[in-house]
């Protein structure tokens, strides 16, 4: 078995669950040249230009490249911010980022830049992202886009074994940022909302929403999905628009310790029941 088979197994029993349209993305944080993966295609070297990072997250998730970004390869500042590869100037934390395109105030875009998710500053120097197929790198974080649907599922699969439901910080600005780093600094599931700059240069789409996990909780989830199937639920879902349809034992009783009658309509005359 080879070294990242695992992972490479994980990617393709996420694709049969969930049914996703672009490959789910393995990501790693790099932290020193040695890691940078044998394969990866660097934008500058070659390709001959800049890429802002959801660029290249588009590029992998539909092309199926690996492809490996480092400072001098990116376009957009917020994602070296983001990434931590650069502590940013007053400037940023000041709210002129945000002011006055995406906040009133320069007072709310400052507010905005303190809560910007980053790890240790200088611990990183790159990213680097593969369909989780084919990467030939252990992830840090896995990444896919999804449509309601499929979100749905995952979030079910997610809650299936503890019975929590997510909590997390969901962002429409950085998208970028706060599907990686959160998951990767708080070990949790992350719902992200595609920033408006991967959907006018990226190409996201209106249906797509990205879910993300560390990569340590990807057997749990597929573990809960399995469980899921089990009970007949999976994508697609058949949809029987079937009214007082069959419901668990389990439903049934709560209902009725809640005053609720499971008697069926055919079972009950115009002016009350039938004998």
């Amino acid at each position: 078995m080879g070294k990242f088979d695992v992972f490479h197994k994980y990617g393709k029993e996420l694709e049969q669950q969930i049914r996703m349209l672009t490959y789910p993305l393995a990501i790693t944080l790099i932290e020193k040249e040695s890691d940078i993966p044998k394969r990866a295609q660097k934008p500058m070297r070659d390709f001959g230009y800049h890429l802002s990072v959801c660029q290249g997250f588009s590029m992998a998730r539909r092309e199926g490249i690996t492809i490996v970004m480092m400072l001098e390869d990116m376009w957009c500042p917020e994602s070296v911010i983001g990434y931590g590869l650069v502590e940013p100037p007053q400037y940023f934390y000041d709210g002129y980022h945000r002011f006055p395109q995406t906040t009133e105030t320069l007072k709310a875009g400052s507010i905005w830049a303190s809560e910007l998710p980053h790890p240790e500053w200088g611990k990183y120097i790159g990213i680097a992202a593969a369909p989780l197929t084919t990467c030939d790198f252990k992830p840090d974080v896995a990444l896919m886009y999804v449509d309601s649907t499929q979100l749905g599922h995952l979030l079910l699969a997610a809650a299936t074994k503890e019975g929590h439901e997510l909590t997390c910080t969901v962002s429409a600005k950085g998208g970028c940022v706060y599907s990686v780093i959160p998951p990767l600094l708080s070990g949790k599931y992350q719902v992200t909302v595609p920033c408006p700059g991967d959907r006018r240069f990226a190409g996201a789409q209106h249906d797509e929403i990205i879910f993300s996990l560390p990569i340590k909780k990807i057997a749990d989830l597929l573990t809960s999905l399995r469980y899921l199937d089990d009970y007949a639920y999976r994508l697609p879902f058949r949809c029987i628009m079937q009214p007082e349809h069959e419901l668990p034992e389990n439903y049934v009783e709560l209902g009725k310790m809640m005053g609720m009658e499971y008697v069926k309509g055919d079972e009950i005359g115009k002016y009350g029941r039938k004998k």
